[in-house]
C-alpha cells in the first residue's frame, strides 16, 4: 500500500482491506463458499500487502484490525503486521495478533499505529501450509475506546479478585504518575505481551510434538547402563488435595521410567475423608510409597519435614500434591549423579499444565546463576538435593510458608561451590494451574512473596552482604546493595568528537538528574572541529567536576578510553557515550553497588530508544567460544 496522493482521504470508519500476495502465497481456488478464500503458503514467510479499498490514508492512532482466519492442514503460528512508517518494515515495529484471529473467530483486535502507515504487511502464519481467509477490515476508534478495551482484556486474564485488583491499582498508579499516555502504553503492552504468550503457548504445544518423547523403547538399555542407580526419595507434603489432582500426581511417580525411587507423604491433618482413603490405597498399592499422618495441621513446612523424615534415600526430589513428574524425570536425575558426581543440588527446566491436561508456560532455565537466585526462585521444580545436605542445613524452615523451598535452596547454596550446582535442561516437571496454585500467577499467593524476600534478606545477612530487598509489581526480588562507606569516587569517562547537541544533552543530564555523591566528568575531545562544539568544551572547562581532555590522534575508541583511563582520578571507571541521555537519579548508584560487590569486575546496565524499546540488554559469553 503506497500511498503518496496528498488529497486522498483519512480513514475513519470500519474499511476493507485488498489483500496482494507477495510473498511465499499461492492462490488454491476462488472460494470456499463461506466469503472466504484458500491460499496456500508455499514456506514460512507468506507474506500479504494490505491496502484500503477505499484508497484511505491510515494515518497514527487506534484501530480494530479483523481477519477471519482459518486453518485448514496446520495450525497457524503467530499472525502478524508490520507497518511501515517510511523508513521500511522491521521487527521493532511489528505488532503481534492473538492467536484466537486465527481460530475461525474474527473477534476484532486492538492495534495502535505510531505515524502516518506507508505500506501495511500481514503475515498470516510463520509456517508452510493451507489456510482460509476472509475480507479483513480495519476501523479507527477514539483513544478512549482503546483504552476501555484493553483495560477490559487485562482484566479478563485474571483468575481471581486479588488479580483484578492488582491490575486495578497498578492502573491507577500509573494514571497518577505517567496521565493517561502513561496508562495507555502501560495497558497497550500488557496486552501485546499476553498475545505473544499466547503464541508462545502454541508454539510449545508443536515443540512438545516434535521433541518431547515420554519414554524412550531403549529405556531398559539405559537403565542398565547407569554405574550408580541411588535411591531417591520423593518428598510430597498433602493437604485436602482434590482426589483428582492427588492421584495423577502419586500416578506421575508410579509411572516414572526409572524404578528406584520412594514417595514419602505426609498428610498435613487433611479434613477431607477422601484423602486418607486415597493415601492409604496407594500405600498398600506399592509398598515403595510411604505415608505419615500428621495428628495437627502445622502448614507445609512442617509437613515436608515430616515427610523428611522418612526418606530413606541419597537424593531427595520435592513433589507439590497437585502437580505432576515427566515420566522420565527421575531417570534423568539419576543420570546426571552419575555424570556429575559431585552436584549435591540440581534443578530441572519446567512448566504448566491445566486441569485438561494442555502444557503451556515453558520456563528453559538458564545454568546455575547465583544473581538470578537472589531474582526469583530459579531452582524452584524440579529441585533435588543431596538429603544429608537437607538435615544439615535444618530441612525446610516454619514462617517461611509459600517461600520455604527457596528459602531452602539460599541455606544449600551457602555451603556449596559453583561446581556442587548443575542444572539438567529437561523439562520434567509440570505445575497444575489450579486456582490458589503460584502456578497461576505470583498474586495467587502474595505471602509467598513477602516470606521469599525475608529468605533472600536473611542469606544476605548470613553472608555478610549489606543490602535491601523488595518485591517488584512483577513478583520479582530487586536486590539494592549497599555502597562503601564512603562510596568511591567514580570517573565518568566521554570520548566525543563535534556533534555538541549529543554531547550537551549527555553532560547536562548527568549533571542535572544523578544523585550519586562522589563523580567526575571526563570529557575526551578526539579532534574536535565545528566551532559550536569547541566553544560547548570551552566553557565546560568551568564547570566544577568536569575536565575536558585533548585527544589529537586517529579516532581509536580503545585508545582514547585507555587515554583518559590513565588521568582518572576515581576508583570506579564509567565508560559513557556521548549519545546516552540519563533518565534514572540512582543509575551511578546501582552501577557503583554492583562494581564493589565481591567478585565482580565489570557492570552493563540497560539502555533504551528514545521510544522506550530496548536497545541493548548485556552481552552474552560462552556461545561459540565467546
Amino acid at each position: 500500500m503506497q500511498n503518496e496522493n496528498p488529497e486522498t482521504a483519512t480513514m475513519t470508519g470500519r474499511t476493507e482491506l485488498v489483500l496482494l500476495p507477495t510473498h511465499h502465497l499461492e492462490s488454491t481456488d476462488a472460494g470456499t463458499g463461506t466469503g472466504l478464500r484458500t491460499w496456500t503458503a508455499t514456506g514460512d514467510d507468506p507474506q500479504f500487502v494490505l491496502a484500503p479499498r477505499d484508497r484511505s490514508q491510515i494515518e497514527g492512532g487506534w484501530y480494530l484490525f479483523e481477519a477471519d482466519l482459518r486453518p485448514i492442514d496446520r495450525p497457524i503460528k503467530q499472525p502478524v503486521l508490520y507497518p511501515d512508517y517510511g523508513a521500511g518494515q522491521n521487527e521493532f515495529v511489528r505488532i503481534p495478533l492473538p492467536i484466537k484471529v486465527a481460530a475461525g473467530r474474527p473477534a476484532p483486535v486492538l492495534v495502535r499505529f505510531d505515524h502516518p502507515v506507508r505500506s501495511l504487511r500481514y503475515d498470516p502464519t510463520m509456517s508452510a501450509g493451507s489456510f482460509a481467509l476472509g475480507p479483513v477490515h480495519l476501523q479507527r476508534v477514539g483513544r478512549w475506546r482503546a483504552g476501555s478495551l484493553m483495560l477490559s482484556q487485562a482484566l479478563e486474564t485474571c483468575t481471581d479478585w486479588r488479580g483484578k485488583m492488582q491490575v486495578l491499582t497498578f492502573a491507577a498508579s500509573t494514571l497518577l504518575s505517567g496521565g493517561p499516555r502513561g496508562l495507555a502504553e502501560w495497558l497497550y503492552q500488557k496486552v501485546l505481551s499476553e498475545r505473544v504468550e499466547a503464541t508462545l503457548t502454541n508454539d510449545y504445544a508443536s515443540w512438545l510434538r516434535q521433541y518431547d518423547i515420554p519414554v524412550p523403547s531403549d529405556i531398559e538399555e539405559r537403565l542398565a547402563g547407569l554405574p550408580r542407580r541411588p535411591l531417591i526419595s520423593v518428598v510430597m507434603p498433602t493437604y485436602n488435595t482434590p482426589e483428582r489432582w492427588l492421584r495423577k500426581c502419586i500416578q506421575s511417580v508410579r509411572g516414572q521410567a526409572y524404578p528406584h525411587w520412594e514417595l514419602c507423604i505426609a498428610d498435613d491433618a487433611s479434613s477431607k475423608r477422601h484423602v486418607r482413603k486415597v493415601l492409604a490405597e496407594y500405600e498398600r498399592l506399592d509398598p515403595r510409597i510411604r505415608v505419615v499422618y500428621r495428628a495437627e495441621n502445622g502448614h507445609i513446612s512442617d509437613a515436608s519435614n515430616s515427610a523428611l523424615a522418612l526418606a530413606k534415600g541419597e537424593y531427595v526430589a520435592l513433589l507439590d500434591h497437585d502437580d505432576e513428574l515427566h515420566p522420565m524425570a527421575l531417570y534423568e536425575v539419576a543420570k546426571a549423579v552419575n555424570e556429575h558426581p559431585r552436584w549435591k543440588l540440581m534443578f530441572s527446566d519446567e512448566d504448566k499444565m491445566d486441569e485438561a491436561g494442555r502444557r503451556s508456560s515453558p520456563y528453559f532455565k538458564a545454568d546455575w546463576n547465583y544473581d538470578l537466585l537472589l531474582s526469583q526462585n530459579c531452582v524452584s521444580h524440579l529441585g533435588v538435593y543431596d538429603t544429608q545436605l537437607m538435615r544439615d542445613v535444618g530441612g525446610f524452615r516454619k514462617g517461611f510458608e509459600g517461600s520455604q523451598d527457596h528459602d531452602l535452596t539460599l541455606r544449600c547454596v551457602e555451603r556449596l561451590e559453583p561446581a556442587q550446582i548443575g542444572h539438567i535442561p529437561k523439562v520434567l516437571y509440570h505445575w497444575r494451574m489450579v486456582e490458589g496454585s503460584t502456578a497461576r500467577g505470583a498474586s495467587e499467593k502474595n505471602y509467598a512473596a513477602t516470606a521469599g524476600c525475608r529468605a533472600i534478606s536473611e542469606h544476605l545477612q548470613r553472608s555478610g552482604v549489606k543490602a535491601d530487598v523488595e518485591v517488584t509489581m512483577q513478583g520479582y526480588y530487586k536486590v539494592r546493595y549497599a555502597l562503601p562507606e564512603p562510596p568511591p569516587l567514580v570517573s565518568l569517562i566521554i570520548p566525543t568528537r563535534d556533534k555538541v547537541e549529543l554531547l550537551r544533552m549527555c553532560v547536562e543530564s548527568i549533571l542535572a538528574k544523578t544523585d550519586y555523591p562522589d563523580y567526575e566528568i571526563l570529557v575526551v575531545d578526539n579532534q574536535s572541529s565545528e566551532q559550536s562544539a569547541l566553544d560547548y568544551l570551552d566553557g565546560l572547562q568551568s564547570q566544577p567536576g568536569v575536565r575536558v581532555l585533548r585527544y589529537d590522534a586517529p579516532f581509536n575508541f580503545s585508545a582514547i578510553n585507555n587515554f583518559a583511563a590513565r588521568q582518572a582520578r576515581g576508583e570506579v571507571l564509567a565508560l559513557v557515550n556521548n549519545d546516552l541521555e540519563i533518565n534514572q537519579p540512582g543509575w551511578l548508584r546501582e552501577l557503583t553497588s554492583h562494581a564493589c560487590r565481591e567478585g565482580v569486575g565489570a557492570v552493563g546496565c540497560l539502555l533504551y530508544y528514545p521510544d522506550d524499546t530496548i536497545q541493548h540488554a548485556g552481552v552474552l559469553t560462552g556461545l561459540h567460544g565467546v
